[in-house]
């Protein structure tokens, strides 16, 4: 970079700001090595959440007359289909949490006010920060009343589906949806401050108030990790061993990890999980 000339700003996503805290090494496996080394096999949590996701997201462009509870499940089966479902042990498996899934998804609409048209579904939002190009997809962004009665203002809503069920602590910790509100913040030209995370399979939402104090320690947060990045891609430029400026970092999740079978490191700190073994058990 010649002296003088403006600092790149570093293009990012939640997931690409997620892979390098979580670890460098799957973070330079994915968006770094070109070809990218071999993935493991598809996981069935991963599958379930993509059918709900997509079942959800559609629902919206439903008519609306056609937002129903039933519409829901039939859209769920819809997205059952062998080319984005995987990871299941066997059919017998897969069709049992299809029904699951359709009868959560039912569960949720049900709840839901189809008149309530949200502001976006699936929408992408964007902002720069002092060093950041930020984009991100959210689920659903709603409009709702704000509390002081003044106007109203959009609210992130992001579906979760994991076992555990979130807490108001999950959403006010969660850089993804703290970008994401002051994404739509710019994009819409709107002040959001209220982001939530709906638990589809049992309806409970995990709130959080955002301030412009919170926001900001959530940008600084971002912003610390990607120059973080730089600098690892810099020591690599140099001449730094790829392993060395893009290191391993053990944990659980390295029995998930798409790279395990191109990651030693991973195959050595936790024993490979049955590509099923996240789901809800039967019985």
């Amino acid at each position: 970079m010649l002296p003088g000339m403006p600092q790149r700003l570093f293009s990012c996503t939640p997931t690409k700001l997620a892979a390098f805290e979580d670890c460098p090494r799957r973070y330079r496996f994915s968006y770094l090595d070109r070809p990218s080394p071999p993935r493991g096999p598809a996981f069935a949590h991963t599958s379930v959440g993509a059918a709900v996701h997509n079942a959800l997201a559609r629902w919206w462009d439903e008519p609306l007359a056609r937002r129903t509870p039933e519409r829901a499940a039939e859209l769920v089966a819809g997205a059952w289909t062998p080319w984005t479902t995987a990871g299941f042990r066997d059919a017998a498996q897969s069709e049992e949490h299809r029904r699951r899934s359709q009868e959560a998804v039912a569960a949720y609409a049900e709840r839901l006010d189809p008149t309530a048209e949200p502001v976006g579904v699936e929408r992408t939002v964007a902002a720069p920060t002092q060093r950041l190009a930020f984009s991100g997809r959210v689920d659903r962004i709603d409009r709702r009343p704000r509390e002081d009665g003044d106007g109203d203002e959009p609210v992130v809503v992001d579906y979760k589906l994991g076992r555990r069920v979130p807490d108001d602590d999950d959403a006010r910790s969660s850089m993804a949806l703290g970008l994401y509100a002051v994404a739509v913040s710019r994009t819409l030209r709107a002040r959001c401050r209220r982001v939530e995370l709906h638990h589809v399979p049992t309806g409970a939402v995990a709130v959080a108030e955002h301030t412009d104090a919170s926001l900001e320690r959530v940008v600084r947060r971002a912003e610390s990790i990607a120059s973080d990045a730089v600098r690892a891609q810099a020591a690599l430029d140099a001449g730094t061993d790829r392993d060395e400026a893009f290191p391993a970092t053990p944990s659980a999740l390295c029995a998930w990890c798409d790279f395990r079978p191109s990651c030693p490191t991973g195959q050595r700190s936790a024993p490979a999980k049955e590509t099923w073994a996240a789901l809800e058990p039967l019985g």
